[in-house]
Order: C-alpha cells, then structure tokens, then sequence
C-alpha cells in the first residue's frame, strides 16, 4: 500500500454520507441539561450533532479490540499497551480501552506504581524547562501507540509538573444538516396496577421522546504534520497513518450502530469521498490489514519488551 501522496500533505479530510439501515427517523447523541445538540447556520439549515468526537474516539478505539479474545483484532497484534489486573490475576482493563489511556487511574492510581515509576524515570528530564515532545512521542510510541492518534493529558505533578499532553492526531465527528424533529412516545405499562407509585417502578408511566431526520455525514481528519512532528522516523509515521486509516475503514464497516435507535449504514458507491488530497484514493480494508502486520514489523524495534506492559490494580489506601 502505497502512502507517498500523504508525504507533503498536512491534513488528510475524509467525508462519508451516512442513512439510517432502516426508515428515515435515527437518535442523536444527547448531553445532560441539553439533549440533543442543535444549532442553525447562517442561512437558516438546522444542523444536528449526531456524534461527539470524544464518543468518536471511544468508539475508534473500540473497533480495534476484539473483545471475548482480550487482544487486538489480528492484523494489529503486536502493537504495544498496557493491561490492568485484579487480585486475582485477571484481566479488567487496559490502554486501549481507558478514556485517557495512559492516565487512567487504573493505571497510575493503584498500588502498583511500577508502571508510574518508569514513566517517571523515562521522562524525567523534562521536570524543568521545555517539554520534549519528541520525548513524550517515542514513550507513548514504545508504551502505547494508540496514544499518539488520539492524544493524551498526563495530569501528574509528579510527572513534568503536569504539562505532558498531545492532542488528537485523527478527529471524528457526526453531523446533520437541514434536520425535522420527528416527535413520538409510548407508554411503560403495569397491567398490575396501573395506577401505582412510579417512582417506585410501578403503574403507567407515559413518555415521549424526540429523533431526528436528515443529511447524516461523518466526519474524519487525520493531522499528518503533527504525526510527522513526533520525529519518530518513516516506520512509526507509517503505521500510525495505517492504524488510523484502518479504525477509519473498520468503523464505517462495523461501527455504525451507535444507539438502538441510530443505526446507520454508508449510502453506497460514492458516498466515501476524500476532500484533501483530492489524489488520494482511500485504501480498502483488505488492503490495510494486509499491510498492517508488515509496518508493525518494521516500527518493533521502537515498542516496550514484552510489547504488553501488565500491571496490577489495587486502590491504593
């Protein structure tokens, strides 16, 4: 797979037109004392934010793990991370799956501070002065590749005052445009006693709830200059580039089911549409995965030994 169009390029733009698999009507994503997050442009479309880009990356991230197995899906084996265990030895989290992946509390929170302990010790040297962020990036890419896509805040004092952060190398998110409400309702029922306590749980309790119609597009752009500027070599820049374009490829083909009420599907030929560099075809998945095991080869020298850093957690006292 061939990535020399990407070389001089500092953003890759992805846009990709989504409908519901079914009917017309989806449920966007809601924040508490909002709900649905509306907004009008200037010439009076009503837009609709069908997806957040922080619920994005969960859900990138997501799509790369395989679940009953505990491990990457396989054409991402051998990528480095960290797991977490309980008393008893088994597995209860890890890098990959953490809202702030390394700066999880499961992992620098617990008794276990020998996880921290290098983190301190390889970055050290920033206690004073600049960050090195060619540092921070070869720690990340040696510990927990994943963090250099979607960025990382290492909130410790005890670790360069606080300061160690990256933002996010891809940034996704869903909208709609030109949006009805399409209101409906129903009714839990109690054909018990219909009239009891619901706040208790009991009797009919009538509701309504508001979804959405319109133009669905997702979003997707990849920083290639801030993936360049970790000055971590063409190996790592790579395989970052690759492992982001197939979270890219595999979330469009599995992820799509973001609610019960909001699953949704690409709209066919077409609707995957790179808008800078206009000369770049999107690679398929298949063509992904296969290069993907070649990069991780080739960038392994770089990762931590054994490439998954376990750790166990205990709350500390």
């Amino acid at each position: 797979m061939n990535l020399t169009a990407l070389a001089n390029e500092p953003r890759l733009l992805v846009e990709v037109s989504l409908k519901p698999v079914q009917g017309t009507r989806f449920q966007p994503t809601g924040f508490p004392d909002l709900g649905a997050a509306t907004y009008n442009l200037a010439d009076g479309r009503q837009m609709l934010l069908v997806e957040s880009a922080q619920s994005m990356a969960n859900r990138l991230e997501a799509v790369c793990w395989d679940t009953p197995k505990e491990k990457w899906v396989e054409c991402l084996v051998g990528l480095p991370y960290v797991a977490v265990t309980n008393g008893a030895g088994h597995i209860i989290t890890n890098s990959v799956l953490e809202s702030h992946r390394l700066n999880s509390p499961y992992i620098l929170e617990g008794k276990d501070k020998s996880f921290f302990q290098t983190l301190k010790k390889e970055l050290g040297t920033m206690e004073m002065g600049p960050v090195d962020l060619k540092l921070l990036a070869s720690v990340l890419f040696k510990y927990d590749t994943n963090a250099l896509i979607h960025g990382i805040f290492l909130a410790k004092s005890d670790l360069a005052g606080g300061r160690l952060r990256l933002p996010r190398a891809i940034t996704a998110f869903i909208e709609a445009s030109g949006v009805t409400i399409a209101p409906s309702g129903g009714v839990k029922m109690d054909n018990v006693n219909p009239s009891g306590d619901a706040k208790k749980g009991f009797g009919h309790v009538p509701f309504h709830r508001d979804e959405y119609s319109g133009k669905i597009t997702a979003y997707f752009n990849l920083d290639l200059a801030q993936i360049r500027g970790y000055g971590l070599g063409d190996d790592a820049v790579n395989l970052l580039i690759g492992v982001a374009l197939y979270k890219i490829r595999r979330f469009l083909d599995e992820g799509l089911r973001l609610r019960t009420a909001c699953d949704l599907e690409t709209e066919g030929d077409g609707s995957i549409r790179v808008t800078r560099p206009k000369d770049f075809p999107l690679p398929s998945r298949a063509e992904i995965e296969q290069a993907l095991p070649g990069w991780i080869r080739a960038a392994s020298s770089m990762f931590a030994s054994p490439v998954v850093t376990t750790l166990k957690y205990e709350e500390a006292k």
